[in-house]
């Protein structure tokens, strides 16, 4: 490995909730120590995708990923947790680990808990990026989502498979089909019109999950929000184009332009060779 790439550290916790622990990983090598960035994990899956789009940021603010309970390396409730407790999870762990207030940055089903976030913790709320946003009102259906995202593999540049197959497997069949039955039954566009933040949402011109439609009706249901298309990309932006996100989103978080130190992420994949690990 190349000695001259920079390395940032994560910092792994578990944070006591009345959920279970719940582990998130934490960066701080950063010029802006007060814009926090967390970012929200989609459906099952666990923060682990959220590593590529972190390592972009860690230059230009400390990075927060939570694994939820039930998912990940959180510890597991005896029952699946709702969208409300979900957004009340993050506002508990949020203020185990100081973080008064945050931008949250969520893809896919962490849209929909990032929105009940905002409508019920307007304060804890910097601004917000919703990239991906499920699920479109016109195709609620188990059925056409499935199709949806097979289609949408195709076309990622970096299949995010591995991960999912492993956080599945994680999760357990029972939370998994619960959360599928939750993810569909949540209706997202009755609480976009509540949102004060500042909004964000970005699609992959590629993406069959979130058509183009959808996320224009979405940006317009947010009372201050933008849409951002980004070309030649699919679904999953943290994980496959992380560095297209990472050049989209900067400015709106109104990050520094400058990082604290040049990047390159030229070399992960698998082991992440640009980042270290210490645990607390």
């Amino acid at each position: 490995m190349d000695s001259s790439k920079p390395r940032y550290e994560f910092v792994e916790r578990m944070t006591p909730t009345p959920w279970g622990r719940v582990f998130s990983r934490h960066t701080h090598d950063a010029r802006n120590p007060r814009a926090d960035v967390i970012l929200v994990p989609g459906m099952i899956i666990s923060s682990s995708y959220m590593i590529p789009l972190s390592l972009e940021l860690a230059a230009y603010c400390p990075v927060h990923m939570i694994d939820f309970p039930g998912y990940g390396r959180s510890e597991k409730p005896s029952r699946t947790l709702n969208i409300i407790e979900l957004a009340e999870v993050l506002h508990v762990w949020m203020r185990a680990n100081q973080l008064e207030k945050a931008s949250l940055v969520a893809n896919s089903f962490g849209c929909q808990i990032a929105a009940e976030f905002a409508v019920r913790y307007p304060e804890a709320v910097n601004r917000l990026v919703l990239q991906g946003p499920t699920v479109d009102p016109e195709a609620r259906n188990v059925i056409t989502q499935a199709i949806r995202l097979k289609r949408n593999s195709w076309r990622e540049t970096k299949p995010v498979g591995m991960i999912s197959a492993h956080d599945y497997r994680s999760a357990g069949v029972s939370r998994v089909l619960k959360t599928i039955h939750m993810v569909m039954h949540d209706r997202i566009e009755t609480k976009l019109p509540l949102i004060r933040a500042k909004t964000l949402v970005v699609r992959g011109s590629l993406d069959t999950v979130v058509p183009q439609r959808w996320a224009e009706r979405a940006t317009e249901l947010l009372p201050h929000a933008e849409l951002c298309v980004i070309e030649g990309a699919a679904h999953t932006l943290n994980y496959s184009e992380p560095a297209k996100f990472a050049q989209a989103i900067r400015g709106f978080l109104e990050l520094d332009p400058r990082p604290s130190r040049e990047i390159s992420t030229s070399a992960w994949p698998s082991s992440h060779p640009m980042s270290e690990v210490h645990r607390e």
